[in-house]
């Protein structure tokens, strides 16, 4: 983290645009604040990527409430947004048309570097995708790639395909969550590595999540509509667990003397969520969605 803060701080006088990438599952607990201290001051591009994993109307309702001017909390204020998918590059000649917008914008200000290729600072946390972004936009694979936190290791300076520059960082979480929430959706995302988690807990609070938010795609996924619970605004631990060894015994993860195998399920919950098997789920909802869904 420091050495990813310092090269951040030293780079960020050459930069025109910071495109901060964040999970579209979890918009809100993917945004580093940090970052948003390290960067004040450069318009910010946000990019929900995974957009192909998310629930497509809260994705809408994100870009909404994002383009509407408004910002998380302690978060830094947002210049434009995108949803995208860099696996796929859907979406990703939108944001080379808002880049080239922004490009217009500051050469039509007659700056020194209005002539000059628009250079942009590409950050966000571990695993949101950056080095699959930064490959589709340069046109190669010019980053490495991986499905767990911690690949992208050092500073890299690329062309993309319309002659702009990018800066590669290398993805940075902060040190403390003030909501243990925020480190939940983390690490339901993978963005936390699962070697330090409690897999088994970590996969029953998903599950409780899902019961209450999702009920119909875990029903359809693992078969859970008659596990006992009902769709309501909260699912106790004791509910949550029946419903995990309802997917155990359907799913045969068993072990000697009819115990369940808790951690082979929450694993296999876990990956098939991360992976979208699930269906498109989106753990956190914009503030304006969140209360009109309250007082429904």
């Amino acid at each position: 983290m420091k050495k990813t803060r310092e090269l951040i701080e030293a780079n960020l006088k050459l930069v025109d645009v910071v495109c901060e990438v964040c999970d579209a599952r979890i918009p809100a607990s993917s945004r580093n604040p940090v970052l948003g201290e390290l960067t004040t001051g450069k318009p910010r591009v946000l990019i929900l990527n995974k957009s192909d994993l998310a629930d497509e109307e809260a994705t809408k309702a994100w870009l909404g409430y994002l383009r509407g001017g408004a910002a998380q909390t302690g978060q830094a204020p947002v210049h434009a947004s995108f949803a995208l998918n860099a696996m796929s590059g859907q979406g990703v000649k939108a944001l080379f048309g808002g880049l080239e917008r922004i490009a217009a914008e500051k050469a039509a200000t007659g700056t020194g570097r209005a002539l000059i290729p628009l250079r942009l600072m590409v950050v966000g946390i571990p695993n949101s995708g950056k080095s699959s972004l930064i490959n589709r936009l340069t046109g190669r694979r010019a980053a490495q790639v991986g499905d767990r936190p911690g690949v992208t290791r050092g500073k890299q300076w690329l062309t993309l395909e319309n002659g702009m520059q990018l800066l590669d960082t290398p993805g940075i979480l902060w040190p403390k969550f003030e909501d243990p929430d925020v480190g939940l959706n983390l690490a339901f995302c993978g963005s936390i590595r699962d070697e330090i988690m409690d897999i088994a807990d970590l996969g029953l609070e998903l599950i409780r999540i899902l019961a209450r938010d999702y009920a119909g795609m875990l029903a359809e996924r693992y078969g859970t509509q008659g596990d006992g619970f009902s769709v309501r605004n909260s699912l106790s631990t004791e509910e949550a667990l029946l419903v995990m060894e309802g997917i155990a015994r359907r799913r045969g993860f068993v072990l000697s003397g009819n115990r369940i195998d808790y951690e082979r399920t929450a694993r296999t919950v876990l990956d098939e969520f991360r992976s979208g098997k699930i269906g498109r789920i989106t753990l956190e909802q914009p503030p304006l969605m969140y209360e009109a869904k309250r007082t429904v």
